[in-house]
């Protein structure tokens, strides 16, 4: 049956599109949900990684039969994988989890038949392992970063480096192992700090059921 001149369903088509959806949405969820976010708790990237890879999973699905194929892909790989946005600098460690929901999305959506289901699965799984084990395995302990304004410049010089750490860590309550100085003004007697600290290190702080929006 058609409708203005296009089919209402392809039954072998549709079927392939629904166990493709599955397998790209199920490993998806499982690194920005439960690998990426108990870590950043940053709900507008799980927002924005969700989105990216369902919209691309789904053109590139459904265009791959217009032969673009190879070249599309990596040519909507590379224009999604490059965005910054107006507002902020993406961190390195969001835009590599981009770059991974973008992969999945390309991968699921136009393997060709020359793949074989297995190939497809262990390919998902790589990714997924990969990720996994870098973020739960050889990276235990993550190392958090702010921007802040000192308002105490005579602190920022090397010779006071463990006064400035000591009162950082009264004025913040964090327990910070390091600081960077980004620039000083003059003008506002003011220096711009980045601080480091690690999450696990800070009794309370990122509680896995404090379900905070709060972002720097």
């Amino acid at each position: 049956m058609e409708f203005l001149g296009t089919k209402l369903l392809n039954d072998n088509d549709f079927l392939e599109l629904l166990v493709r959806f599955l397998l790209n949405i199920t490993v998806m969820l499982v690194i920005v949900r439960l690998l990426y976010y108990p870590n950043q708790r940053r709900k507008d990237y799980l927002f924005t990684y969700v989105i990216f890879n369902v919209l691309i999973f789904l053109i590139c699905f459904l265009l791959s039969s217009v032969k673009l194929e190879l070249g599309f892909a990596f040519g909507l790989f590379a224009v999604f994988g490059i965005l910054r946005y107006r507002t902020e600098a993406v961190p390195i460690k969001e835009m590599t989890y981009l770059f991974i929901v973008i992969g999945i999305a390309v991968i699921n959506s136009l393997s060709n038949k020359k793949i074989s289901w297995a190939e497809l699965a262990f390919t998902n799984a790589a990714i997924l392992g990969a990720t996994y084990a870098l973020e739960k395995m050889w990276l235990l302990r993550h190392e958090t970063q702010k921007l802040v304004i000192y308002d105490n410049i005579e602190l920022i010089k090397p010779e006071h480096r463990a006064k400035l750490i000591e009162d950082l860590n009264k004025r913040t309550g964090l327990t910070i192992t390091r600081t960077r100085l980004e620039k000083i003004d003059f003008l506002r007697d003011v220096a711009f700090l980045y601080i480091y600290y690690f999450e696990d290190k800070t009794p309370g702080y990122n509680n896995p059921a404090d379900d905070s929006d709060d972002d720097d």
